[in-house]
Parts: structure tokens; C-alpha cells; sequence
């Protein structure tokens, strides 16, 4: 079923024509992108509230600004959906994030509207900057480069350096705050204290209001902008305003906070900044999950909701939380509590991402050991090695994806000093509907040629928790451990753990014909593969290695030694990873076996279903099959 336009909206094909309409039109319109948003995402999931909130700031910008020509970029991406409805992809929103279909970020590629991919945050001021600075290379002076900063994404490290370059540049920039007070979860740390006391602080904005009532200015920024300006000078960089503004200290005209929410004022604002040369900041204040209350209400929840009743708002078949299999996520949130009980030196620390990787359970019942410290991978892991460092034992929980964004700190400040820092990696391999930007496939590939870790990732629950409790024993040093999205193949919340030897795999499943060797929980689609093999009588082995580093050496002597055929299985880049492992071992010591990698290819992989990109990807368990057969056939 795909969502009816409404009647304004049906008339929006691209920005020239939302430019037909009055500005008395544009409340309505908002009305209506509201509604197609929700009767879309209610039965095709996808990132609700956070474009909920953007709807006003969206209609806005294409609005005003020359679009495509005036250069504009989301950052994070998932607040764009109203962007793209209005940029010529209405009715193609009704494949957003499914197989075949359009992203669920902007996308270079996808169209011309789309300046710059925005699937990781923080990015878009280094971009903008770096166009804006292209623009004046090339004597384009015309052009506008605006980002949209917004869902935390202004505590990222990489944001503050991009303010701080442009601060002292000449270039036509314009960032727009999108301030809605939260990421997925709550904001944390002291900026977010410094916006809510400049949208409070009465001496401020007194302060200001006088400004423009005194030089004639009809409203705050009214037909007289440019002139107030000019006249201002460094008045409005005086020093009232330097110390209570952050960005006028980076030399960025300050102008907000307004509400982001109200589409002609919103309007009026952008085309008076229009005519203003050089960096330029306007705070806009904006509510996320907009429109629909069990949105604005349950903000978390409604960040990517799945699906939901369009009229009450009530979560259909959302997951039991203590359904069956558990979620790894799950797993390691109740795991990490039992194991903090135990052993009072561990610490947990997040880059804002504690409801999606379950630390938000240890926030609830011992809050001052769990440490979130906003979209900072960088942060996070030195942040974890000082605690280490201190004689902590901390696990530091990152999406793999986002890991990247932290190489030379876990080189530099864990690995090169030995610092015991456990550091999980969530979400690993294809991650489904979020594509390439979030797939976790290159995590034990980088890691990989790291001296001093161990790696190790699970095929099961059980064995997440035993790596769990193995790593924060003393003298484990710093250890990785990556698993996947989703849930897990057995029940095993109360079952004990017990230490692993590092280093050491495991014989999953005898037999004489092939050795299937894989790592973490895509061994589940090697055993049941090895399984229905075996009703064919073609005897498969099955060798679950667990740890990528190190390797088991002996385990792998036997299986060159035993079998003629192997085939490696991994949930990440065969560029590096498991299979890379393997060739080297065999080179290493002068095996002629052969050798056939399964896992992801040497290319980034589109959004879609799991099940569908491992398919695509031939290691699922029909690839692994007619792998077999394959190599069984010579």
C-alpha cells in the first residue's frame, strides 16, 4: 500500500514547483507531508520522529534557496525524508530502505538534491566548508552551502573542528541547528547546557531584541537585516555576547534561537540570511516526533518505531523484550549488569547510543558506572583508556560502523599501551535496511593487523557471555568482541558463564568430505547447511574458529591436514577478514588445500532485508550449500 498525497502535496514534484505556492500555503502543506510521512512509515518502517521535527525546516529551505544550485546538506541524514518527498522522490518513498528502493539517507547517487552522503553524523559543516571553499576557488560567489546540523550531532568532535576552521574563513556558509534536545537518546554533556541556557537566558536575548527594535527593524530579522548588520559590526561581537554565545566566539553571525516549527516566520528568516556573506549560524528550536503525539511523547522509541496503528500510535508487533532468542543487544545489557555486580572495577561507556546497544538497563540501576558521552567515538575510546589506565575495567559499546571513526584511538591509546579496554562491537556484518553507510564490514579486517588485541566474535548468546566474562578477567589486555543485530538462536539468559581459553575454536560438527571454518553467528548458516548436507550424503565438517585473533593454530593444522576442501564463512569484508586469515595460514606453512571464501564482497552493499543481502551476498545457508556442491564436484 503506498501513502496518497494530499492535495498540495500531489502538486510538489520538485522544488520549482513548491515555489509556486503562496507562503499562506506552506502551513498546510507542512500538514500534509506530515500525514504522508506517518501513513507511510506505519506499515514501512523507518526513521519517524526525527523528520517529523524537520518537516517546516525542509519546506523551508527549498523554499527560499536555489536548490540544487544553492548546495544542502542533512546531517544526520535520517531527518531528510521531507527533503526527499519534495526533491522528485514522492512516489518512490514507498520503497524507502527496502531492497531496490531509495535510501534512507541522502544519497549522492540518488539525485541531484542529495549534495553529500549523511549516514554517519557530524559531518556536514567539514563538507559544506569544503564546497563553499570550491565555490570561491572557481569565483562561484553566487552560491549558498548550507548545512543542517540536528539529532546530537553537534557534540561530535569532527563538528567542532569544522566550526572552528570556518570560523576564520570568508566562505558563504550557513549551518542551521536543528536543536531538538535529542539524538536517539537524550543529549548529553555541557553543549547541550549551553544551547538550553542561550534559548533561556533573558539578558541575551533582551539583548538582543533591543538591537533590532532600536535600528528600526520592524521584526528580529526583518527587511532591514543587511543594513542592521552592517551598522552592528563588532557591537553584536561585543563582549555581553562573547560570553554568552559559543559560536559568536568562533566568529559565526548568531542568529536564534527561533522556532524551527513555524514554517513562514522559519521562511522570512532564510531569505534575510540569504543576502549575508560569510559563516553564519541559525539556532533553530524544533520538535522531534512533531505532529503526532505518541511521537512527541516517547521520543526513543518513536526514533525508528517499526511498525505502528497510524491512529493510535500503538507499536504493532513490536518485539517482547524478553521474547526468545534474546537480542545480542539484549544479551550483552543483561550480561554486562551481572557481570558489574561481580566486579565492581567495571565502568560502560556509549557514544550516545545506550538504548540501542542496552546500556540504558545499567543506566536504570547503577548510573554513575555507565558514562554516555554524545556522538564521540574518539572521545569514547581514550575516554576508556584513561579509565583503564586508572585501573577500570571498562567496556566501551560502538556500533561497528561508527568504530571506524576511532582506528588511531584504539591503536594509539589502547592497543600500543596494552590497556585492558573490552571494546564491543555492535552490529557487525549487514545490518539490514540502513545500507552501506551502517553495514558493519570491515571491523575484523581493520582490527585485524592490530598487535596486542584479541579478537573473538560469537555464533551464539552463550558464547557472547562467556567472552564477556573472559575479557574483564585481570591480564586479558585489550580485547574485542563483535556480534551482529538481531537475535541470537538459543534461550540462555540464566545460564551460567564460564572462561574461554583464548585463542581457542571449536569442532562444531564432524565429517570427511569438506571443512566449513567460520566466525560469529553466521556458523548458525554453516551448522544447518553442514546439516542438510548431510541428508545428501556429502559429510561437511564444521569448525566454529571464535577467536580471528588469535588463531587457533592447532585447530587449523588438523582440518589442513584432514581435508582437501575448505570453505571460510564470515559476516564482513573477505577483503582482510576471516578468509584473508585462512590464505595466510596456509601460506604461511605451506598448505596446498583449497580454498573458497564466502562473505562480503569487495563492494559496498545497498540497503535491504538481512536475509536478503546475505543471500545476495552467497553466504547464507542456500550460498553455503552450493558451495559445497561446488567444490565437492571436481
Amino acid at each position: 500500500m503506498t501513502a496518497l498525497a494530499g492535495k498540495i502535496l500531489s502538486t510538489i514534484n520538485d522544488p520549482s514547483d513548491l515555489k509556486k505556492l503562496n507562503e499562506n500555503q506552506l502551513p498546510e502543506l507542512c500538514r500534509e507531508i506530515r500525514e504522508f510521512i506517518l501513513d507511510e512509515t506505519s506499515h514501512n518502517p523507518g526513521h519517524l520522529g526525527a523528520s517529523l521535527g524537520t518537516v517546516e525546516l525542509s519546506v523551508a529551505i527549498h523554499y527560499v534557496f536555489n536548490t540544487p544550485y544553492d548546495k544542502v546538506i542533512w546531517d544526520v541524514g535520517h531527518q531528510a525524508y521531507t527533503h526527499k518527498i519534495l526533491t522528485g522522490r514522492r512516489d518512490l518513498f514507498h520503497t524507502n530502505r527496502k531492497k531496490g528502493g531509495i535510501s534512507g539517507f541522502p544519497n549522492m547517487d540518488e539525485s541531484k538534491y542529495d549534495a553529500f552522503g549523511t549516514g554517519h553524523s557530524s559531518t556536514s559543516v567539514s563538507a559544506a566548508l569544503g564546497m563553499a571553499t570550491a565555490s570561491a576557488l572557481t569565483e562561484d560567489n553566487g552560491r549558498l552551502h548550507i548545512a543542517v546540523i540536528g539529532d546530537g550531532a553537534m557534540t561530535g568532535g569532527m563538528a567542532m573542528e569544522a566550526l572552528n576552521n570556518a570560523g576564520v574563513s570568508n566562505a558563504n556558509l550557513l549551518v542551521i541547528l536543528n536543536d531538538n534536545g535529542i539524538a536517539i537518546d537524550k543529549n548529553v554533556g555541557a553543549l547541550k547546557e549551553t544551547l538550553a541556557a542561550m534559548i533561556s537566558s533573558k539578558t541575551y536575548n533582551k539583548f538582543k531584541d533591543k538591537v533590532w527594535l532600536l535600528l528600526g527593524g520592524g521584526t528580529r530579522y526583518g527587511k532591514n537585516t543587511r543594513a542592521i548588520v552592517k551598522q552592528i559590526g563588532n557591537a553584536v561581537k561585543s563582549t555581553i555576547l562573547r560570553r554568552s554565545n559559543f559560536f559568536e566566539a568562533l566568529n559565526f553571525r548568531y542568529f536564534g534561537p527561533i522556532d524551527g516549527n513555524d514554517v513562514v516566520h522559519l521562511s522570512k528568516i532564510l531569505r534575510d540570511l540569504q543576502r549575508i556573506q560569510g559563516p553564519k549560524l541559525l539556532h533553530i528550536v524544533t520538535t522531534k516526533g512533531k505532529g503526532f503525539e505518541e511521537a512527541e511523547k516517547h521520543q526513543t522509541t518513536y526514533h525508528s518505531p517499526g511498525t505502528f496503528d497510524r491512529q493510535t500510535g500503538k507499536l504493532i508487533n513490536k518485539e517482547d523484550k524478553e521474547q526468545k532468542p534474546l537480542k545480542y543487544q539484549l544479551v550483552f545489557g543483561k550480561t554486562i549488569i551481572e557481570l558489574a555486580r561481580q566486579n565492581e572495577k567495571i565502568v560502560a561507556i556509549t557514544p550516545a547510543m545506550p538504548t540501542g546497544c542496552s546500556l540504558n538497563l545499567m543506566m536504570e540501576v547503577m548510573p554513575e558506572r555507565v558514562f554516555d558521552v554524545g556522538i564521540a567515538e574518539q572521545h569514547a575510546v581514550t575516554f576508556s583508556a584513561g579509565l583503564a589506565a586508572q585501573g577500570m575495567q571498562p567496556f566501551c559499546n560502538i556500533y561497528s560502523t561508527f568504530a571506524q571513526r576511532a582506528y588511531d584511538q584504539i591503536i594509539h591509546d589502547v592497543a600500543i599501551q596494552n590497556l585492558p579496554v573490552v571494546l564491543c562491537l555492535d552490529r557487525g556484518g549487514l545490518v539490514g535496511e540502513d545500507g552501506a553507510t551502517h553495514h558493519g564490514a570491515y571491523d575484523l579486517a581493520y582490527l585485524r593487523t592490530i598487535p596486542a588485541l584479541t579478537i573473538a566474535s560469537p555464533m551464539n548468546e552463550q558464547e557472547l557471555r562467556d567472552m564477556m566474562y573472559t575479557a574483564q578477567l585481570p591480564g586479558k589486555g585489550p580485547f574485542v568482541i563483535r556480534y551482529p543485530k538481531g537475535p541470537g538462536v538459543m534461550p540462555v539468559w540464566e545460564t551460567p558463564m564460564k572462561e574461554m581459553e583464548i585463542g581457542r575454536g571449536r569442532k562444531v560438527r564432524d565429517g570427511k568430505d569438506i571443512a566449513l571454518i567460520s566466525i560469529g553467528h553466521v556458523g548458525n548458516y554453516a551448522l544447518e547447511a553442514s546439516r542438510r548436507l548431510g541428508k545428501e550424503d556429502i559429510k561437511a565438517a564444521h569448525y566454529d574458529i571464535r577467536f580471528l585473533k588469535p588463531l587457533d593454530a592447532g585447530l587449523l593444522h588438523e582440518v589442513f591436514a584432514s581435508f582437501d576442501n575448505i570453505i571460510t564463512i564470515e559476516d564482513g569484508t573477505i577483503v582482510g577478514g576471516l578468509g584473508s586469515a585462512i590464505l595466510e595460514f596456509q601460506a604461511d606453512h605451506r598448505y596446498k588445500n583449497n580454498i573458497r571464501r564466502l562473505g562480503i564482497p569487495d563492494s559496498f552493499i545497498p540497503h535491504g532485508k538481512q536475509e536478503e543481502l546475505h543471500h545476495d551476498c552467497g553466504y547464507d545457508i542456500a550460498g553455503i550449500i552450493a558451495a559445497v556442491k561446488e567444490m565437492t564436484s571436481y
